[in-house]
């Protein structure tokens, strides 16, 4: 590959790099991408080795051997050495050689692994993925060092192809579902931004679905207990987060911190949690009904409390709930867009001023005002961010209906999202597992964390190859040092 064809495969590059080795016949030449290709490895490395060579006469064998390069990395035609150059790759040209060599140096900036953010930890390993796709996949080489965890480069697009990565443990996983994958990641055909969220839009079963049907993570020991446990991992280049399938909608709403308490303390926060999604989704709908339409369901000493609290509201309840809810989410999506330090002054003092100031104002009663904050914190219990938001939006037409048809319309909501629900599948797998279909015996790491030694089964729902974690009988057994 000559200079002149260089510059023609990469046209109106400025950061393409040509460096003869050997002045003034620059017989071995070095291109490198000043952007992606790490420079010190250019200077510091290949031209002092190249130097030592009798260049004249040197063989690309010869440069080969001197560079310590595996035959793996032998570059055939101008193309894919411009393809290698683009992956942060150095390439070596020998001239009149019937290949070149493309050395890896990654020379792009990059991003420090920290603590994660989204999914805070209480307690288990303070670290996140990062957006190189080699640092994820060597966090998990680094928890699991088996040769059963196979890894499966996939590319997505053809104008500009972007790394795909599939992991799992072969001799657990149902090779249905790395199948099922597979095939959905292969016949994607896009040009555009791919992120993990994107992707799991594009392969889920339903992208319609306001429910998540892929599990998006940037914790690592999530990713690792859902590989052993037998779902399959995907990472995107250039994303922090992973995703994991198939998964159900119980696992939404499970944190890998329950494993790390014990079972009586992770019992109970997977109580909570569950009980926080029905709060959040029944406790605006229940006041709009009862106060529109079912007076005498509420006890009378409370009755007097809310007709003397909403004395000075001109709304009806329907309206005055959309109002609170409103502004609720408001608050929260501008929280959240703002700077760290502006946002936290913005969701507290805004709450507070805006409540307080709507409140004197008559536009709304204290019990809604407490009803609504109960709701919304109900909504950010759950661990996983894309259950929390969906939670926050079926709100809405929960409301409505109540405030249409009264306990009639909470009654048809809930028929309605039951069955969306029990439609929804996840890589072809039931949604609703282990509640659709029954089993009982799955929901000791369902509802409940059962205690450890007593899961020593894998999850059915996964189908997996080894349907056992560990012997239970010898779990279960409990020795003093001298017996």
């Amino acid at each position: 590959m000559d200079q002149e064809m260089a510059h023609r495969w990469l046209a109106n590059t400025g950061d393409l790099i040509v460096e003869h080795i050997d002045e003034p016949d620059g017989r071995v030449r070095l291109y490198y991408l000043s952007t992606m290709a790490d420079a010190k490895v250019v200077y510091n490395e290949l031209i002092p080795k190249l130097r030592i060579l009798q260049l004249e006469d040197a063989s690309i064998a010869e440069v080969e051997r001197q560079l310590g390069v595996a035959s793996s990395n032998r570059v055939y035609g101008v193309q894919e050495a411009v393809s290698r150059m683009i992956q942060n790759c150095i390439y070596v040209h020998v001239q009149d050689a019937a290949y070149g060599l493309a050395i890896p140096s990654d020379g792009t900036a990059g991003r420090n692994i920290q603590a994660p953010e989204v999914e805070s930890v209480v307690l288990g390993p303070q670290l996140a993925f990062v957006e190189e796709l080699h640092v994820n996949l060597s966090i998990i080489r680094k928890y699991m060092p088996t040769t059963h965890l196979f890894h499966e480069r996939l590319a997505v697009g053809k104008e500009i192809p972007i790394d795909v990565s599939l992991l799992y443990l072969e001799n657990i996983v149902d090779p249905e579902n790395v199948n099922t994958v597979r095939q959905r990641i292969q016949e994607l055909n896009i040009d555009s931004q791919l992120d993990s969220s994107i992707l799991a839009q594009y392969i889920a079963d339903n992208e319609r679905s306001l429910f998540p049907t892929l599990q998006i993570t940037e914790r690592p020991d999530r990713v690792v207990h859902g590989l052993r446990q037998g779902q399959v991992a995907i990472f995107v280049e250039g994303s922090p987060f992973a995703l994991l399938g198939p998964t159900t909608l119980l696992q939404f709403f499970q944190s890998p911190d329950d494993y790390y308490l014990r079972w009586v303390l992770a019992t109970f926060n997977r109580t909570m949690r569950m009980f926080a999604m029905i709060l959040s989704l029944l406790l605006t709908p229940v006041y709009v009904a009862a106060l529109t339409y079912h007076y005498e369901m509420v006890p009378a000493d409370l009755l007097l409390s809310l007709a003397q609290s909403r004395s000075r509201v001109p709304f009806p309840p329907l309206w005055e709930a959309f109002l609170m809810e409103i502004i609720i989410e408001l608050l929260r999506e501008a929280g959240a867009r703002l700077p760290t330090k502006v946002g936290q002054t913005i969701g507290i003092v805004g709450g507070i001023v805006i409540g307080q100031a709507i409140v004197q104002a008559g536009f709304t009663s204290n019990i809604l005002i407490i009803i609504v904050a109960l709701g919304a914190l109900s909504s950010f219990i759950a661990p996983s961010y894309m259950i929390g938001s969906t939670i926050r939006v079926i709100r809405f037409p929960m409301i409505l209906l109540a405030g249409l048809l009264g306990a009639m319309g909470i009654v048809i909501g809930f028929s309605f999202l039951a069955s969306h629900l029990l439609r929804q599948t996840s890589l072809g797998r039931p949604y609703m597992y282990p509640l659709y279909p029954v089993r009982f015996e799955d929901w000791k790491d369902g509802f409940i964390r059962a205690p450890l030694s007593s899961l020593w089964q894998r999850f059915k729902f996964l189908n997996p190859q080894l349907k056992q974690r560990f012997n239970r009988e010898q779990a279960q057994i409990k020795k003093d040092i001298d017996e």
